[in-house]
């Protein structure tokens, strides 16, 4: 079975994951920057900093951080496989948890220290560099990375486990897991595929189907405790709607593109304007669809955790104002939650519907004459 083999593969990234290898294995040296360059922090709580470091993208799994007896932090996380190449060097491969001491530049982004020549540099998002300024290829596993092998995993078990049960009895009704599976798929015929692609949905019905289950169970990942922003991503959702234009224009007719290049009826100034204007829309279809995933999924994520934030900001000012403000923003926290679940399958519907219309666009017939010859049919 195909989840069989992403499941032994999800095990072996897993594994690689939690140790490192020793191949590679050196004394850590000291960081490009040296502490006493680093400017002094702050006291406080850095809202920004801790809000997009649980959005963005990371080498590692960040669970949670405790304080010491000494005041500071001890992050608790699961270290990931670093995969890196470097033209003249080669692959690389090791853990990350060879980069556990992090300090601040003189810039105020926050770097790790060296290990093998490189070392990690967290802003916006993180990025491996190389001590000597050489080109750096990072194919490490991300934590979305991890987490979309995670969705795909799901997705194929979901799907092949309801599939199975049709195939062993074809007459039983369909029942518990299967159920809830088969109102989905007909709903995505029913209400996407046929309404916008007609007589040729089947054709598309796979397609669409993988792009809302994917999309949805990857919404729901990123909801849970310690869950990665994979769908909060922009270069995950630039990924979906590529193939989604990518299907479009390789399935496109020559009426659509007729129409496109060479509007009828249309004097040619005004046809002029048009080709320009139809050609920016055609290719404003993927990037609306990019960023329309790409902001609302980021805009929730951003929402709750500021919420949940306004806790210790207020408890810096008063203990006891802190301490009352908790109920407030907890409860504000649960239903911005509950609101997030339904923005999750509503994103993953929306994003498959436009696909559908775009699609079907692009594979849209010439009828004009037909309507022609039924109009001078009711004229005699």
């Amino acid at each position: 079975m195909s989840y069989k083999r992403i499941f032994s593969l999800f095990i072996v990234v897993l594994g690689l994951s939690l140790s490192a290898n020793k191949a590679f294995a050196q004394e850590p040296v000291a960081s490009p920057v040296s502490a006493e360059a680093a400017p002094t922090e702050k006291k406080g709580i850095n809202i920004t900093e801790l809000v997009f470091g649980h959005v963005s993208d990371s080498h590692e799994w960040h669970w949670f951080s405790l304080k010491n007896a000494d005041g500071t932090e001890h992050p608790y996380a699961s270290p990931l496989p670093m995969i890196i190449y470097q033209p003249g060097i080669g692959f690389s491969f090791f853990s990350s948890n060879k980069f556990e001491e992090w300090h601040k530049d003189a810039d105020g982004k926050r770097i790790s220290n060296v290990y093998n020549g490189l070392y990690i540099e967290k802003n916006m998002k993180e990025k491996v560099l190389a001590v000597d300024g050489s080109k750096v290829y990072d194919l490490s596993v991300t934590k979305n990375v991890l987490s979309m092998l995670i969705g795909v995993f799901i997705l194929l078990w979901a799907m092949t486990s309801a599939a199975k049960k049709y195939k062993t009895d074809k007459i039983a009704a369909p029942k518990g897991f299967q159920n809830a599976v088969e109102v989905l798929v007909i709903f995505i015929r029913d209400e996407v595929a046929k309404p916008n692609l007609g007589n040729k949905y089947l054709k598309f019905m796979p397609l669409l189907l993988t792009i809302f289950f994917f999309i949805w169970i990857n919404n729901l990942l990123g909801l849970l405790p310690g869950g990665a922003n994979f769908t909060g991503n922009i270069a995950v959702t630039a990924c979906l709607a590529l193939v989604a234009f990518i299907v479009m224009m390789a399935n496109s007719n020559k009426h659509f593109w007729g129409h496109l290049l060479n509007p009828p009826n249309v004097p040619f100034l005004v046809k002029c304007l048009l080709v320009l204007i139809e050609v920016m829309s055609l290719c404003i279809k993927p990037v609306a669809l990019m960023i329309r995933l790409f902001a609302n999924m980021l805009a929730g994520h951003i929402v709750i955790l500021s919420v949940i934030c306004l806790i210790f900001i207020f408890a810096l000012m008063n203990v006891y104002v802190g301490g009352g403000f908790v109920i407030v923003s907890l409860a504000f926290s649960i239903f911005m939650f509950m609101l997030e679940l339904l923005v999750a399958v509503i994103q993953a519907f929306i994003f498959a519907n436009l696909t559908a219309v775009f699609i079907g666009q692009a594979i849209e017939e010439a009828h004009h004459d037909a309507h022609g010859h039924e109009d001078e049919a009711i004229i005699l």
